[in-house]
């Protein structure tokens, strides 16, 4: 089973296969690396650009190592899940300073630096030195899952082991590069979440799943938890030159060290809050249209608040995590996208 499994889906890969993505030319750790970070929870077509754009920025792991945090922030402004471009900043710097700027090729090692785990270890490995590592993302948990009907929710340890086990079965010893990539294909664009494309699969005939006419209760689903709501209120503070205050954010939590709006609670008297916290009085003060913006575990209600100031206030003027910026200017710092769209729209 194991060998025709694994060999449908190399013959299939040869042929239907991706092989012209960007980080599968000059293949080599650094470049796999990057494009598996960004890849996490993130589609192809809406990664590509931006590993583009950044490997351009930071061609090896030292030049991501040197760069300020700020600049690698800027550049992941828009995909998400920022805490990945931190790790990847803070795993390139270990990898300078204790490993002499050599990327780790011993997969437990690689699982000590911050942001890579058991599967993106494998996969670097797999993909740039053809070591049979089993892989177990996203797309082949659900390969996996419905071509032997696993049943249960990926997420609980007993699923998970399952589908471990199964995973370094069908890994070969030889081929492993392409078949990690075949089986990641065949899961992100035949064996898709909804409406799976059965007629074209290499594998259909043992599928357990199909057999049951069942493939989209395999896997099972994570049992639903009605997401939270959170509120906030963006304080969009403007001098009398026409530029608006930024506040860098904590380097951990909700968009860690990225810039953003100074924030209060939508029940506060925004104007008291802001002669409070910023030593100046306002001139003019005007709620926005709200906007949400929904994380992986809570929806975010955003309010805001555009206020002139009387006068730039001084107790700010030197701090390192306040900018004033105008809106119109190209920032190169991190914005999470609804601080970025609202900058925009001040332009």
């Amino acid at each position: 089973m194991k060998n025709k499994f694994t060999s449908e889906l190399l013959r299939w890969y040869r042929q239907h296969g991706r092989h012209d993505l960007p980080w599968q030319r000059d293949v080599e750790p650094y470049r796999v690396w990057v494009s598996e970070i960004m890849l996490q929870q993130t589609q192809v077509q809406t990664v590509i650009p931006y590993y583009e754009r950044f490997m351009t920025r930071f061609p090896h792991v030292r030049s991501l190592a040197d760069a300020p945090l700020d600049d690698v922030l800027h550049l992941w402004t828009g995909l998400g899940y920022y805490a990945r471009a931190r790790n990847l900043h803070k795993a390139a710097r270990i990898i300078r300073d204790e490993h002499n700027g050599c990327f780790p090729e011993d997969r437990a090692v690689l699982e000590t630096l911050p942001g890579i785990g058991r599967s993106t270890a494998a996969a670097i490995l797999a993909l740039s030195h053809n070591r049979p590592h089993a892989i177990l993302d996203g797309n082949v948990k659900r390969v996996l899952a419905r071509y032997h009907a696993v049943p249960g929710w990926p997420g609980k340890k007993a699923v998970e082991n399952r589908l471990w086990e199964l995973a370094r079965a069908y890994t070969p010893e030889r081929e492993a590069a392409a078949y990690t990539q075949a089986i990641m294909d065949l899961g992100a664009t035949v064996c898709t979440r909804t409406k799976p494309a059965c007629e074209a699969c290499p594998v259909a005939a043992g599928c357990e799943a199909r057999r049951l006419g069942k493939q989209e209760a395999f896997p099972g689903r994570k049992p639903r938890n009605d997401k939270p709501v959170r509120h906030t209120c963006f304080a969009i503070l403007e001098d009398s030159r026409g530029r608006i205050l930024l506040q860098k954010r904590p380097p951990a939590g909700v968009w860690g060290g990225l810039w953003s709006f100074p924030e209060c609670s939508p029940d506060d008297d925004v104007e008291a809050w802001i002669k409070q916290a910023f030593g100046s009085t306002v001139c003019g003060l005007r709620r926005e249209d709200g906007l949400r913006h929904t994380f992986s575990h809570f929806h975010l209600d955003i309010t805001p608040v555009r206020a002139v100031l009387a006068e730039t206030p001084a107790a700010v003027r030197d701090q390192s995590d306040i900018r004033w910026v105008h809106p119109a200017d190209e920032l190169t710092i991190g914005t999470a996208a609804p601080v970025k769209k609202l900058i925009q729209s001040l332009s």
